[in-house]
């Protein structure tokens, strides 16, 4: 039965208040992030308070389930770390109390704050999101001189198409103008081009003042008294300074919201279920219709007027077969017009099939993000229970509270989630992935990454040994370690001197022995270091009793014995003959070529540096033998 404990209070209670230092503090670092991309909306529009305070409101409320699981990453984190640095958590375990029953109370917050976050992505979210595209929007179409883009025609101003082709927001200039004014019908319009402008609004921000310098406009002159005519004229005018007055109102209006809410930001998970069927439906009529249509223009092209016959089919090809010799029959006239019309049509079928070829991508990449959001309000509300699974664990390992270490610890694994789910969003967007595979991926990387902290931190398992990571790496990359004998402080009974003597010259003759048996400067064959026995069991002896000599030694109290110790290499009794203890390592190792190449010429490496040992070995041992001749027998 759960009861409520004081252990529970006690650790919620820490976790409560850190979580709520650390929620504020995510929510403003991604709040700023987030203002970069649109502090060009905001600057020099002259927003009031009210219209900037919606903005940040709306804000807010979009990026804070993004917030809420790095929050609960980095609270997490500091408890666990502040419990273990205090030795409170070593007291916790002492009591008998394991790390998953400190955490229930935590687990259930946790809980509780997922469905939060997902009640403000299916409920608050849509509405923010809504609200936040009409607000940008109309910013945006506020004030234009400053929207313009460089290189493209802007058409924010009513019946007018501008484009600039360079900008210089110091000055306030336009460089390179083009304008398209169209006032009625198609024949009604008129081109302006200018080397440079200025663009400004009035005082009353009802029209906008185009000043243009050094340009041309060209205006048709129908009117209705001439409409009847065949050609209409036009007027041309040279200009070194020209005033335009624009219809335009400056004044801050918000935009129409109805392009902006069939977006799969601004849907429910019921919504966007809801749509999706629709939406797929229309996919598909418009995937018949093309169909159909390249179907009536195939059997059009091949004059055939059953387009379900296949003897039809057949007669039309069989009939239409020759075509080089009916083209040999034309003229060099006819030849140049067949050559230009089917030239035309093939590039009329082009621009046709690029059309519905991007009008269908279109399409598909809609359908594609109303399933990616659903997923998204899934996945991102589980990303609160990951995190505390990895957050909570690795406090307890660590031990390190404050905002030093768990700060970093936070910001890596909050940077891995957002690569993995950020690429597998947009490739799943592009039809490169699928969509469970790219929206999950974030998730899938992170939970057994979650299981693996939680289980290693509940058995006090250790995962951030430096020393125990050093020496594998050492193991692995061939790395020497080197005796460091020094001078016992006191020394109860000192070395066997007589029994060493005799130890080393048996070794010694060992030695001789084993260098004359073991070639260690060939090369070994292949087929018998990855795929057969043999391991070398002499030098395991020899090393054996190696050991025991130099430790009796260390005992010693004179310097040059232990000088000599210290001379005497660590031995590496098995990397010279197999990479691996277990066969079938080694059998997987020898068939993948680029791991069997590394493991062979590390071994060969071995080989080598076990032979200048043993005469190290032998140099040093002679020395040892001559050195307790003279001094102690």
């Amino acid at each position: 039965m759960f009861r409520i404990k004081k252990l529970d209070i006690f650790i919620a209670k820490q976790f409560l208040l850190l979580f709520a230092g650390t929620f504020f503090i995510c929510q403003f670092v991604l709040m700023m992030q987030f203002l970069w991309r649109y502090v060009d909306d905001l600057i020099g529009k002259g927003l009031s308070l009210s219209v900037l305070a919606q903005f940040f409101w709306y804000m807010g409320l979009m990026l804070l389930p993004q917030a809420l699981p790095l929050a609960i990453l980095l609270s997490s984190l500091i408890t666990f770390g502040n419990l273990g640095e205090s030795s409170e958590l070593t007291a916790i375990k002492a009591a008998g109390i394991s790390l998953m029953q400190t955490m229930r109370s935590l687990i259930v917050i946790t809980l509780l704050v997922t469905g939060v976050s997902f009640y403000f992505q299916d409920v608050v979210g849509p509405e923010a999101n809504k609200s936040f595209g009409q607000l940008l929007l109309s910013m945006k179409q506020k004030s234009p001189e400053l929207e313009i883009p460089e290189g493209i025609f802007y058409d924010g101003i009513p019946n007018s198409n501008l484009y600039v082709q360079k900008k210089d927001m110091e000055k306030g200039m336009l460089y390179g103008i083009m304008i398209y004014r169209q006032n009625g019908s198609f024949d009604d319009h008129a081109i302006i081009l200018a080397d440079s402008g200025r663009l400004q609004s009035t005082a009353e921000k009802k029209h906008l003042l185009l000043t243009l310098y050094s340009g041309e406009w060209f205006e048709n002159m129908r009117s209705q008294d001439i409409a009847g005519s065949a050609s209409v004229p036009y007027r041309r005018e040279t200009f070194g300074t020209k005033r335009i007055v624009l219809d335009f109102d400056g004044e801050f209006n918000l935009a129409d919201v109805s392009g902006i809410s069939s977006s799969a930001k601004a849907k429910s998970m019921k919504r966007i279920y809801h749509d999706l069927d629709s939406i797929r439906e229309y996919n598909d009529s418009v995937a018949h219709v093309f169909y159909h249509d390249a179907q009536v223009s195939y059997f059009r092209r091949m004059e055939i007027e059953k387009p379900d016959s296949m003897k039809a089919v057949a007669a039309a090809m069989k009939k239409t077969a020759d075509f080089d010799s009916i083209f040999g029959k034309l003229t060099a006239e006819q030849k140049q017009r067949v050559v230009k019309q089917a030239t035309d049509r093939a590039r009329s079928t082009q621009m046709d099939l690029e059309i519905k070829s991007d009008y269908s991508h279109m399409l598909n990449r809609n359908e594609r993000e109303h399933q990616l959001e659903g997923l998204g309000k899934i996945t991102l509300s589980l990303s609160c229970l990951i995190f505390f699974f990895i957050g909570a664990p690795l406090g307890a390992i660590i031990r390190k509270g404050g905002l030093g270490v768990p700060v970093v610890v936070s910001v890596l694994v909050f940077i891995v989630f957002y690569i993995f789910d950020n690429t597998g969003y947009k490739m799943a967007r592009e039809n490169e992935w699928t969509v469970w595979f790219g929206r999950w991926l974030g998730t899938v990387v992170l939970t057994p990454i979650a299981v693996f902290f939680t289980y290693k931190a509940n058995n006090d398992s250790v995962v951030f040994n430096i020393d125990l990571y050093k020496n594998i790496a050492m193991r692995m990359l061939g790395l020497r370690m080197k005796r460091n004998l020094t001078r016992k402080e006191v020394i109860i009974e000192d070395p066997n001197y007589a029994k060493d003597r005799q130890q080393l010259m048996q070794i010694n003759q060992e030695l001789d022995d084993y260098m004359h048996r073991h070639k260690l400067l060939r090369w070994p064959n292949p087929i018998k270091v990855f795929f057969r026995p043999g391991d070398d069991h002499d030098i395991e002896v020899i090393n054996q009793q190696l050991e025991e000599t130099v430790e009796d030694l260390s005992y010693t109290s004179d310097k040059i014995v232990l000088n000599e110790l210290n001379n005497i290499p660590i031995i590496a009794t098995h990397a010279h003959t197999r990479p691996f203890v277990r066969k079938w390592l080694n059998v997987v190792t020898g068939l993948f070529l680029p791991t069997g190449l590394f493991f062979y010429f590390r071994m060969l490496r071995f080989r080598f540096r076990l032979y200048r040992d043993l005469r190290i070995l032998r140099q040093a041992s002679d020395a040892l033998i001559a050195r307790i001749e003279e001094k102690f027998i």
